[in-house]
């Protein structure tokens, strides 16, 4: 790597993108992280943040130029009312990737690292120790939702730019990372969405039996460093043109994992009878539609073998004692809102999830 060139991190306002920019530049490096928003923390020095719309082509050109490598970490529409939004997750996650691909062979950016996702190659059907080699595509026309949709063919597009030839006659090198999902101590995304009161998951639906995979930021940003890595002239751009299921190196039962956020202390008033209500309709129709009795875990001898890639051991309760400790606290306008929020979205759940119940 030439530590004159920068390497840039697209999502760098995001948890990983932020965690991954701050890991490359604590071993000396100068990096840039590129997002429409600022991060929410702290700039470390050696970190540059620069306001980028990834769907504003010349952007993308101009904050790549310089760089010898591009994380592209940056997505749109994973959960909540994004989900909604397809005209927006298409122009951030296909649009957006084509122009970084782009960017890459006009800057000749030698090292493209894409974020993909477990979910290109999921789809309700068990998958138990699968490979990259061996898991084909779940057909995309059938998967669940328009994120996972768009990330798989913006995963194939990404490979297929693999030995592109760039402006100044090099080649590009390109491989893809799938995570599961990923939680940490300041992770803003599950951990919210998973508060409950301790008495809500006092039941289990489903076989006990079904399995998971999970990954922390911690080894998220170890796999996409070694990826980097793996594609340079000194480790024989073994990782060129590949793809690589990453996380923990463990499987759990989802509410098993989840049990440190059973037992931590809430709120009572803040979480209150209706969101417990809301919640329960959900997990109903989670269950009843998308079949979660279907296990789902990858292995990772590629990314062992290939990349050298050893995930730490983390436990899932620290991150929540650390959010619980350093998370805001709801003021009674928020407490208030929210009844009348979970209210509404309760009645909305229960009659949906009546109606696909009696579909059955």
């Amino acid at each position: 790597r030439d530590p004159q060139k920068p390497p840039v991190v697209t999502g760098g306002a995001g948890y990983c993108g932020y965690k991954l920019g701050c890991a490359l530049a604590s071993t000396g490096a100068s990096v840039v992280l590129c997002d429409i928003h600022k991060p929410l923390w702290v700039i470390p020095n050696g970190v540059v943040w620069i306001q980028t719309d990834i769907r504003d082509y010349s952007a993308v050109v101009a904050v790549c130029e310089g760089a010898d490598c591009v994380f592209h970490v940056a997505s749109y529409g994973m959960s909540g009312t994004e989900q909604l939004r397809k005209d927006l997750i298409e122009s951030v996650n296909i649009n957006g990737t084509r122009f970084i691909i782009n960017a890459c062979k006009e800057q000749n950016i030698a090292r493209l690292v894409y974020t993909s996702t477990v979910n290109v190659v999921f789809g309700g059907l068990p998958i138990e120790d699968a490979d990259e080699e061996s898991l084909p595509y779940f057909p995309n026309d059938k998967l669940v939702d328009h994120y996972s949709r768009t990330k798989q063919i913006a995963e194939q597009m990404v490979l297929a730019a693999n030995g592109s030839t760039l402006a100044g006659g090099g080649t590009l090198h390109t491989c893809v990372l799938r995570p599961p999902g990923i939680y940490g101590p300041e992770e803003q995304r599950h951990l919210p969405r998973l508060i409950i009161e301790r008495r809500l998951l006092s039941f289990k639906f489903g076989d006990p039996s079904v399995q998971m995979n999970w990954l922390h930021v911690d080894n998220f940003v170890q796999a996409h460093i070694l990826a980097a890595a793996a594609l340079t002239p000194e480790r024989n751009y073994i990782a060129s043109g590949q793809v690589y299921f990453i996380h923990d190196g463990e499987k759990s039962n989802l509410f098993e994992w989840l049990t440190p956020l059973v037992r931590a202390k809430l709120i009572s008033k803040y979480i209150n009878f209706c969101m417990q209500l809301q919640l329960l309709c959900a997990c109903h129709i989670l269950y009843v539609c998308f079949r979660c009795e279907s296990s789902t875990w990858n292995s990772l001898k590629g990314a062992r073998a290939q990349l050298g890639y050893r995930p730490q051991k983390f436990n899932f309760a620290d991150s929540v004692d650390h959010y619980m400790n350093s998370r805001p606290q709801p003021s009674n306008y928020q407490i208030f809102l929210n009844i009348l929020v979970s209210l509404s979205i309760t009645l909305i759940l229960f009659f949906l999830s009546l109606s696909v119940f009696m579909s059955q």
